[in-house]
């Protein structure tokens, strides 16, 4: 009896996990931007939870059309997760012939030629559908027909079919890593645009260069977060980008310590989905912090939500206001007048969401507004909902006064010109930022700007940068594969474009003391972290890093050697071509720059009148702040001091020198100054530095 009940176990069990399939009826596909809907209602699948041991193994479809590429083609589970199948592929060609997509097959969809027949991997992986949840219910084929013109190119589904088995589609796995290792458990919820939904989430790390397991305790993080999709274009990704906020227990927003960036409650899990290296942001933002400025603190790490293998994820600092990261003053609804009113504050340059503005339009046209571009701006801190009447106009009034000089007869005038109202120092190094990578969206989408209040110095500053996804050699459109072309010139070569950039370059670049200011830093910079050794040793290190992980990566989302929006081509193959390729660009572009930057450093034509001359001695050189100067000959001698972007910050004329005179730099920042010496027409200059 015993022997007959488990052969009966073992005979329930083999019909259980057999191949099932299930076919849906076609129909007329809609035309002229419409989406048709076939609908398969499954109610026998069994075992009914598909994951990696029994699942969907492959979805077949036969497709009577006149132009494959104007096909958008989903598939959707009961569940509600959606894989892109095929996009407009196959050019102008007729007709999908019962082709199957598996996730195995040799070709994928975007290389093959129509009329297509065959197996084919699909643009989005299959297994994403294989996710533990109940593959009983209605599931969709999705059919978008994107072309515009009415009856043009028509056609229809014949049928489709799904087949289940024990050799499902199935999900890439993370057992160990050496990055972190981020876990998130939705609880049956489904992620979305908004609102943000409550979960689970832990991070695994153990240390620098220690191996992470995905069994070990959630040691850096484990809590509860809130989470939703982030992005505007990014959102039509298949891999997504979060933005998540820690809570806790009932609920609030609770300020915390991820990976070692400072206290926080608002994070990013950027996907990175276009940038194959995964690098622009990540690059973009350390040279920035290099600069001595502040950027976003980022952390590579890999991403498992719901037991799925999402890829490798930055996880990232969003731009806040604090003293860790933009570190101006709190402005409390209360602060309406006098100093209180004059900070802090963040505005941004961007894409408005649907026709909605939280700003104002500047009255200043862009550089170029052929078509009757503007310039908005938008309240980030206060935020929309915060600000007070009062703030918003002073806010508002204040960048006008900037603009309004900038634009003026005197606005190169130090005293009255737009010297008066910014921060100078902070727009030359957001130029050279947004001009090393040629980020094609620099200066008009994503600028941030801020300001403090007028105690605390209260000029207008430009940054913290941000979104470099499709900077650095990563675009193509409007000029960008070059490495000879102008970022601030956008307009120039993309006037219809609806975002267009602020005058203020152009204009800028017309002043010779902010040339001269722009030459004097990016000499400095090149000598030091723009050198080209300095960031291919930096992309080589992070190449190393993420080699097994990219391979991962790269599994999930097989996109090497393909066109993802916006790459120029050609696609390399390899994760180390693209950061081959990535590192020959900015060697060209460098280049380019030294050869065509304007401006005359005054501080490097003295430095190049002989910088080791021994007449004068200067000690200890790097000092804390105090400097003695000593002339050899007991000469007399006028001396003045220059910052590192050539400005004079203090001179002293005719000292007749018989022992030394000291210069006094205690109040002044650590760094790299100018001291210039002049005895009887000859000038000489010491590099001197200060460092505690």
């Amino acid at each position: 009896m015993k022997k007959t009940t488990l052969f009966l176990n073992a005979l329930f069990l083999t019909i259980a996990i057999q191949a099932q399939t299930f076919t849906g009826t076609g129909g007329a596909i809609s035309d002229n931007l419409d989406t048709t809907y076939f609908l398969l209602n499954i109610s026998t699948l069994n075992p009914p939870f598909l994951n990696n041991a029994y699942g969907l193994e492959e979805a077949c479809i036969n497709i009577t059309h006149i132009k494959d590429n104007d096909l958008d083609i989903y598939l959707e589970s009961p569940g509600g997760t959606r894989v892109e199948l095929t996009t407009d592929n196959g050019g102008t060609g007729d007709n999908y012939i019962t082709i199957c997509f598996r996730q195995d097959a040799t070709t994928l969809i975007t290389n093959g030629t129509a009329p297509f027949n065959g197996s084919y991997r699909p643009e989005q992986k299959l297994s994403l559908l294989n996710n533990g949840l109940n593959g009983n219910g209605i599931w969709k084929l999705r059919v978008y027909d994107d072309d515009n013109n009415t009856g043009n190119n028509t056609g229809s589904v014949v049928n489709w079919r799904l087949k289940f088995s024990n050799s499902p589609a199935t999900a890439i796995q993370v057992d160990s890593s050496y990055l972190p290792i981020v876990v998130i458990n939705t609880n049956n919820q489904t992620i979305v645009d908004e609102p943000k939904i409550t979960c689970d989430m832990g991070i695994i790390y153990n240390g620098v260069g220690v191996k992470n397991y995905l069994t070990n305790p959630h040691n850096n993080y484990k809590g509860k977060i809130a989470i939703e999709f982030r992005g505007s274009s990014s959102q039509g990704f298949p891999k997504k980008s979060y933005g998540f906020e820690t809570r806790d227990a009932l609920g609030n927003k609770n300020d915390t310590v991820i990976l070692g960036m400072p206290n926080e409650h608002d994070w990013i899990l950027s996907a990175s989905y276009t940038d194959k290296t995964h690098l622009r942001n990540v690059l973009s933002y350390k040279l920035y912090n290099d600069f001595g400025r502040y950027a976003a603190r980022t952390r590579f790490c890999e991403l498992v939500i719901n037991g799925k293998y999402m890829g490798v994820y930055v996880l990232m600092e969003k731009i806040k206001r604090d003293a860790n990261r933009v570190n101006i003053a709190k402005l409390g609804t209360w602060e309406n007048a006098g100093d209180s009113l004059t900070g802090g504050y963040i505005i941004k340059i961007d894409k408005t969401t649907g026709n909605s503005l939280v700003g104002w339009t500047s009255p200043f046209a862009p550089a170029v507004s052929s078509s009757g571009q503007t310039i908005k701006y938008q309240y980030d801190y206060p935020d929309p909902d915060s600000i007070t009447p009062q703030q918003k106009t002073y806010i508002q009034q204040y960048v006008d006064s900037f603009e309004t000089a900038l634009s003026g007869p005197n606005f190169a005038d130090t005293a009255i010109g737009y010297v008066k109202y910014c921060k100078v120092n902070t727009f030359i190094d957001y130029f050279i930022l947004n001009e090393i990578s040629s980020n094609i969206d620099g200066y008009r989408i994503s600028t941030f700007l801020y300001k403090d209040k007028y105690s605390k110095g209260g000029k207008l500053a430009i940054g913290p940068p941000w979104d470099f996804d499709i900077a650095w050699l990563n675009a193509n459109y409007c000029g960008s594969p070059s490495y000879s072309n102008w970022a601030y010139k956008f307009g120039n070569v993309c006037p219809n474009d609806g975002w267009q950039i602020p005058f203020w370059w152009d204009r800028f670049m017309t002043d010779p003391n902010f040339t001269s200011k722009l030459k004097c830093r990016w000499l400095a910079l090149r000598s030091t972290v723009l050198d080209t050794g300095y960031i291919n040793n930096y992309l080589d290190s992070m190449a190393t890093l993420l080699a097994v992980p990219m391979t991962r990566n790269f599994s999930a989302w097989p996109i090497l050697g393909t066109y993802v929006w916006p790459n120029p081509t050609p696609y390399p193959a390899t994760y180390q071509a693209e950061i081959d390729r990535m590192k020959s660009w900015i060697r060209n572009r460098l280049n380019w720059m030294d050869a065509n930057l304007p401006g005359t450093c005054l501080t490097a034509s003295i430095a190049s009148n002989n910088l080791l001359e021994t007449t004068y001695a200067v000690f200890p050189n790097p000092s804390k702040g105090v400097f003695d100067i000593a002339a050899s000959n007991n000469a007399s001698f006028d001396w003045e001091l220059y910052t590192i972007y050539g400005e004079k910050i203090h001179s002293l004329g005719d000292q007749n020198v018989k022992t030394q005179t000291q210069v006094d730099l205690s109040n002044k920042p650590n760094g790299v100054y100018f001291l210039k010496t002049n005895s009887k027409g000859i000038t000489k200059a010491h590099k001197i530095i200060k460092a505690d």
